[in-house]
């Protein structure tokens, strides 16, 4: 249990070692990375997401930090302001920023509220739907000042239920725990229903990936959905059929969906059962790989076929293994693409930059003996922001190609 003064200021003092990059943290690169900080006893003692006042080599104030020595990232910058206090008013005011720019963009509360470093809250996912939010509190500050941010969510926001999911990678990087609780309210009695682009998606909000939906492609779905107008599409790595749904929602003559979760399968199902769309719908549980190999076999052919797969290259260590990954999923997925039809390919990993991605796009593509041109470069939607100071905010990248 973190102890009730734990946040309470004056914070203690940490300080940049030498030969850190003071100039760039002035100019908003968010993280201090092991190494870049004095890890005297005092640094060294602070609990996993304490508050401290960060100031440079030369005793300088630049602002409040919170502070984990068993993370990689040791402190990340919460406020410029040396003085700025760090409790549910404040928290209340990053997530009233955010609010006011969704408010801008969609006409109902179903988007993505809080995208972590972009929107002031470092390490903090919020995933709104409806009266639910789904809050993913990944950095050590933000669970030990859970109960605060669930407060101030929502006083803001006005929901009234929230879902604590925390799960996945990046808690483990900075030593946190798996749980995925109700934090207010009664849990929901089945799948949540999102509409969004025209189509009813179900997300499991306490037992699917993530927070239950992926929002980020959103603007990706919508220019999919419009090439399979009409025509057939396939939907590779479908999760709850995010690709597929928003064809049929546009026209298109029936949707396949390809995924290894029968869960995620049920909920795509579930989704086109909603529409009044359940006969257009087709799925394929399994290994993607092999559904695109036998679909091959069978000489299946699509209008439109899109693999939106898991990130294949998390991390620098795994660039070169996912590089090769997404090279075959393009050769394997090119030959189901008719003449003139179009193939949408997907990474979801910051590792692969935009350009490492394509090309190996483009590789998988000429093995499998056709050429295209890319007619869409498309990334998370603008409920996503990204921080120019750090790539890993920018980690979505969509092309498709006419082959």
């Amino acid at each position: 249990m973190t102890p009730s003064h734990f946040f309470e200021p004056p914070y203690p003092v940490v300080r940049l070692s030498p030969k850190a990059e003071a100039r760039a943290i002035r100019h908003g690169f968010p993280w201090v990375y092991a190494g870049e900080l004095v890890m005297d006893r005092r640094t060294s003692n602070l609990l996993p997401g304490a508050l401290a006042v960060l100031e440079d080599a030369e005793r300088r104030p630049m602002g409040v930090v919170t502070v984990n020595p068993q993370s990689k990232i040791v402190a990340r910058m919460l406020d410029a302001d040396p003085g700025a206090v760090i409790d549910e008013g404040w928290i209340a005011s990053r997530l009233s920023r955010a609010l006011a720019h969704r408010e801008a963009l969609f006409d109902q509360p179903f988007y993505r509220l809080v995208h972590a470093e972009a929107d002031g809250l470092p390490g903090v996912i919020v995933d709104r739907m409806g009266d639910l939010a789904v809050v993913q509190p990944n950095a050590a500050w933000s669970e030990a000042m859970i109960g605060p941010l669930v407060e101030a969510l929502m006083r803001v926001t006005g929901v009234s239920r929230v879902v604590k999911n925390g799960s996945g990678r990046a808690r483990g990087l900075e030593g946190l725990p798996e749980e995925i609780v109700m934090a207010r309210g009664a849990a929901p009695e089945g799948p949540v229903p999102v509409p969004m682009n025209g189509a009813i998606y179900l997300a499991d909000v306490l037992g699917g990936q993530k927070t239950g939906l992926f929002y980020d492609q959103r603007p990706n779905h919508a220019f999919g959905a419009r090439l399979a107008r009409g025509g057939r599409m396939l939907d590779v790595f479908s999760h709850v059929g995010g690709f597929g749904l928003a064809g049929l929602a546009h026209g298109a003559e029936h949707a396949t969906c390809v995924d290894a979760s029968a869960a995620a399968l049920a909920l795509a199902r579930g989704g086109a059962e909603a529409m009044g769309m359940g006969e257009r719908l087709s799925t394929r549980q399994g290994d993607a790989f092999d559904a695109m190999e036998q679909l091959a076999a069978e000489g299946a052919r699509f209008d439109v076929v899109v693999c939106d797969p898991p990130a294949f290259a998390p991390s620098k260590n795994a660039l070169d293994a996912g590089l090769r990954a997404y090279e075959r999923v393009a050769k394997l997925a090119a030959p189901l693409v008719r003449e003139g039809g179009y193939l949408g390919l997907c990474s979801c990993s910051h590792a692969a930059d935009l350009s490492k991605f394509r090309a190996a796009s483009a590789r998988g593509i000429g093995r499998a003996g056709r050429r295209g041109q890319i007619v869409w470069t498309g990334y998370a939607g603008p409920d996503h922001p990204t921080l120019p100071h750090l790539a890993e905010s920018g980690y979505l990248k969509t092309l498709f190609f006419r082959l």
